[in-house]
């Protein structure tokens, strides 16, 4: 994929760590938060990352990605699309790297139950942009350049556009991922986002974090 710009909406370990993997391999990223001026992560990241990193509100970030990238907890994604205005997705891919997980009982479990997701959820807050889930089923750090014992792992998508998802498999190439395992429309985040808790359940049991994903065997 030639240089292309990016908006990424949020701050934290996962915008973060995409961000600085779409810089290494020449692209223009804008991390967008509620204020960048008082967003620490924010200011720090630029500097570690230099002149092709900016930060701003997530308007700023929405308008100058062509594709956008949700990295927000689940409770703060729809504030910043909100926050952003509808219109600055219109047309664009926008990959949906969030997870609607609910600790309030204190165990994972998903926001919004089985019968629905967080991939739907987007698509409908956003029904002119071509929502992709991708990068929710593995910790941040592992999201860019995998490496594993008997990786690569693989790593599972769900969108309704096929041109979208062909992008998105061009942008996990680049990251050192395989092609991506289709699951088809963007109801297959159903699947995907329990897939998150499944990881997150592991990294409990265990104590062990960030050192495990998911692989498929195939018989060829």
């Amino acid at each position: 994929m030639g240089p292309t710009k990016i908006g990424i909406l949020g701050t934290g370990d996962v915008g973060r760590t995409l961000g600085t993997g779409f810089i290494a391999r020449g692209h223009d990223v804008k991390l967008g938060s509620r204020d960048a001026k008082k967003s620490e992560n924010a200011q720090a990241w630029v500097k570690e990352n230099g002149a092709k990193a900016g930060a701003g509100t997530f308007a700023e970030a929405a308008r100058h990605g062509e594709i956008i990238v949700l990295a927000t907890l689940w409770t703060g994604t729809k504030e910043a699309i909100d926050s952003a205005g509808a219109d600055s997705f219109a047309g664009k891919l926008v990959i949906d790297a969030t997870n609607p997980i609910d600790f309030s009982g204190g165990g994972p479990k998903l926001a919004v139950g089985l019968n629905d997701s967080g991939g739907e959820t987007v698509q409908r807050w956003l029904p002119k942009a071509h929502v992709v889930k991708c990068f929710n089923i593995v910790g941040h750090g592992l999201m860019v350049d995998p490496k594993i014992a008997g990786g690569p792992p693989d790593m599972w998508i769900a969108g309704n556009d096929e041109g979208a998802k062909k992008k998105v498999a061009e942008i996990l190439r680049d990251f050192g991922w395989g092609p991506p395992l289709d699951t088809g429309g963007i109801e297959g985040s159903r699947l995907l986002e329990p897939m998150c808790i499944l990881w997150v359940n592991y990294g409990v049991r265990t104590g062990k974090w960030g050192g495990h994903a998911f692989k498929l065997l195939r018989v060829e």
